[in-house]
């Protein structure tokens, strides 16, 4: 079975956005991590902790 991830799209971010997903998929997990590494950057902690202002500026 193929899955797919549909996200409104910018402007739409939150505190929270993807967590639930994080901890249900192994290969989310390793997307966050992916996506830490190489931007240096500790994308799982903004997106699940915030501040809001690092997700959703305006």
């Amino acid at each position: 079975m193929k899955r797919a991830f549909l996200f409104p799209g910018q402007g739409a971010q939150m505190v929270g956005m993807g967590k639930d997903i994080y901890e249900k998929y192994d290969v989310a997990k390793k997307v966050y991590d992916e996506a830490s590494k190489i931007s240096g950057i500790d994308v799982k902690k903004i997106c699940f902790e915030g501040p809001r202002r690092r997700i959703k500026p305006n």
